[in-house]
């Protein structure tokens, strides 16, 4: 099994982030937590992060609607939807739609490691500058980062 040191993270090629973490929970209390809005709700998006779902299909097809409130009073409006998911190790999703400014594909990974889950977020944007746009911007490496740790923290519960 690849040992986690050896993963590539943040900014990988030219429309690639890969962001890793060792979570303390099996990993079938992993998938779980990325199966319904209501788990969702306690720990998705970077700190001070909330966020409002308006519709949750975990499905091949179906579709996550979702708002995320940041902390300076701003609103993101986002939309996933699954395209595979293979449980409890694998889930396939495009992040975004029509008219949306970045459009990505993502997929997550959950390794089984026995009492602990290395979970990884792989997403590939359809070119570099969206990428780049929401490294800047948005500060998608560390919200990635801060949001898989906010995770571990939930799964500690």
């Amino acid at each position: 099994m690849e040992n986690a040191s050896k993963i590539q993270e943040g900014a990988v090629g030219d429309r690639e982030i890969i962001v890793t973490r060792i979570v303390h929970a099996p990993r079938e209390r992993v998938w779980k937590a990325f199966a319904t809005a209501e788990a969702l709700a306690h720990w998705w998006g970077p700190n001070g992060f909330t966020i409002t779902t308006s519709a949750f299909e975990f499905r091949e097809g179906g579709e996550w609607v979702f708002v995320m409130h940041g902390p300076d009073g701003r609103d993101y409006p986002n939309r996933i939807r699954f395209m595979r998911l293979v449980k409890p190790s694998r889930m396939e999703h495009e992040h975004g739609g029509d008219g949306d400014r970045v459009v990505f594909d993502a997929v997550i990974t959950l390794d089984d490691l026995g009492d602990t889950t290395r979970v990884t977020l792989h997403s590939t944007f359809r070119i570099a500058s969206e990428r780049d746009l929401v490294v800047k911007e948005y500060g998608a490496i560390e919200g990635g980062k801060q949001t898989l740790a906010r995770l571990d923290e939930y799964l500690k519960q």
